[in-house]
């Protein structure tokens, strides 16, 4: 059986008006080597997911600019998991964010692992 290993996401947390943002690098729970960088975007005066999709996505977009222009190393990936396959609402919860955590570490792992893999060959 595959061994399992826990990650850890620590970070910053930031309110630019009616947005919250959190920062936080993702590391596996006994070691610091980093797996990712994890952002979420809050906007806080609407919690139906549909109504503030456009300017959540308006949001993110303007936060590429920088590490575009710089040409920071990595990539934005957006994760919108399907929250009905999870009996979740439209409405957002603390719930919501577990199952996003939950999608995304997986990825970032799979990343990681492919990266490894094309430097050895």
């Amino acid at each position: 059986m595959e061994k399992l290993q826990s990650y850890k996401s620590r970070g910053f947390q930031y309110q630019l008006g009616d947005f919250q943002l959190r920062v936080g690098k993702v590391v596996p729970s006994h070691s610091e080597n980093l797996r990712g960088i994890v952002m979420e975007v809050e906007y806080i005066p609407i919690s139906p997911m549909e109504k503030a999709r456009q300017i959540m996505e308006e949001f993110v977009d303007i936060c590429k600019k920088p590490s575009q222009k710089r040409s920071v190393p990595g990539h934005f990936l957006h994760m919108e998991p399907n929250f009905a396959e999870y009996g979740l609402l439209d409405y957002y919860t603390p719930q919501h964010t577990a199952v996003q955590y939950a999608t995304v570490v997986p990825q970032m792992i799979a990343t990681q692992t492919r990266r490894v893999q094309a430097a050895r060959n």
